[in-house]
């Protein structure tokens, strides 16, 4: 394994051993916070807050080394704008993550756990990612043909 994969690799599992520890995990955790009507547990919030504040602090201070430490250069994203392709998938992520309780990220690290209902949203996941290899690649390369 080259060593950027070897990095992304323990970057992941310490994701995902941190996203355990804190309980992100859990299906329930995700539609506490999303019952602001009823028994809202504020807790994700907060993990999203430290987060958040680590980023913050801790992006423009990386972005000043000049290239990161096993690659080439950062992979920064250089569009700004908002198109149709980028609201409905937000859209779908959301309503997904609303009714499944989870996100790419915890769905992974529940796999780990054992936990039945990751396993199904895995599989849709992955599904849908590869639907949209199909239906969207597809038309990128019949377009440059």
């Amino acid at each position: 394994m080259a060593r950027s994969g070897f990095v992304a690799l323990v970057t992941g599992v310490i994701f995902g051993v941190g996203l355990t520890l804190s309980g992100m995990v859990e299906p329930l955790k995700v539609v506490g916070f999303l019952d602001v009507a009823g028994a809202w547990d504020p807790t994700l919030g907060l993990v999203m807050g430290g987060a958040l504040a680590v980023t913050g602090l801790a992006f423009p201070v990386i972005l000043r080394r000049g290239r990161p430490l096993w690659a080439e250069a950062f992979s920064l994203p250089t569009r700004q704008d908002l198109d149709a392709r980028l609201v409905a998938g937000s859209l779908l992520f959301g309503i997904g993550w609303g009714l499944g309780g989870f996100c790419p990220g915890p769905a992974l690290a529940s796999l780990a756990l054992g936990a039945s209902g990751s396993w199904v949203f895995v599989a849709a996941m992955a599904a849908g990612m590869l639907l949209h290899r199909l239906v969207f690649e597809g038309r990128r390369e019949t377009a440059r043909k």
